[in-house]
């Protein structure tokens, strides 16, 4: 199975990191049969956060028909100024829903083999470009009336499994999604293998139908 993380300019590192981590700590307790990696709809490149330019490399290209997750992060920067001049978070989000990505990320969500992932904005973003209509998510508390405005069911729990569509809430709950996808793939065994690795504790309700 393969977790791809896809990176966007803009993107908030915590939510990329957390559950690559968790993701990549399960791929080894399994014998490696989770292979995790960073992407882009591009391919390989440098891509630089929204926390003061860090970069992460990006070592692949988005492929929808790899059996396993799709992973989107939120963005980070500043959440108010005027969207002509600031690259706030959701000129951030908008951008990432204008870009090569999005058809990828749709044809992964009609893959049976393919459950999609968000962290905090991440399902903002999606909700922007019209995917996730009529669907159970979740995002950061502060986005949670635009996720509405969206057509999105906005569920106020830490993490929503709604079958192939998993969304969590604000930055560290990146952790508690991919410890989530880990028991869910692979049974608690394992998910609690990783925590005792981290030494951290799942927090939070998963909601589910």
């Amino acid at each position: 199975m393969y977790a791809q993380i896809a990176l966007f300019d803009g993107f908030d590192p915590f939510d990329v990191i957390a559950p690559f981590e968790v993701l990549a700590a399960g791929g080894d307790t399994v014998g490696g049969d989770l292979d995790v990696e960073l992407v882009t709809a591009e391919g390989p490149r440098p891509v630089i956060s929204g926390t003061r330019g860090l970069v992460l490399q990006a070592t692949g290209r988005l492929d929808p028909s790899r059996a396993g997750f799709v992973i989107v992060p939120g963005a980070s920067g500043p959440i108010d100024g005027d969207p002509d001049e600031v690259a706030t978070i959701p000129v951030l989000l908008a951008r990432f829903g204008e870009t090569a990505a999005i058809p990828l990320i749709r044809e992964a969500m009609v893959n049976p083999d393919i459950t999609v992932a968000t962290v905090c904005g991440g399902s903002l973003a999606l909700a922007m470009a019209g995917l996730i209509e009529g669907r159970r998510a979740v995002t950061h508390h502060l986005g949670m009336d635009v996720l509405e405005a969206t057509g999105v069911d906005a569920v106020h729990a830490r993490v929503v499994d709604d079958g192939d569509l998993v969304t969590a809430g604000a930055v560290t709950s990146g952790l508690d999604l991919g410890l989530h996808l880990l028991q869910r793939t692979y049974g608690a065994d394992v998910a609690l293998a990783v925590e005792s690795l981290f030494g951290y504790e799942r927090r939070g309700t998963v909601w589910s139908p």
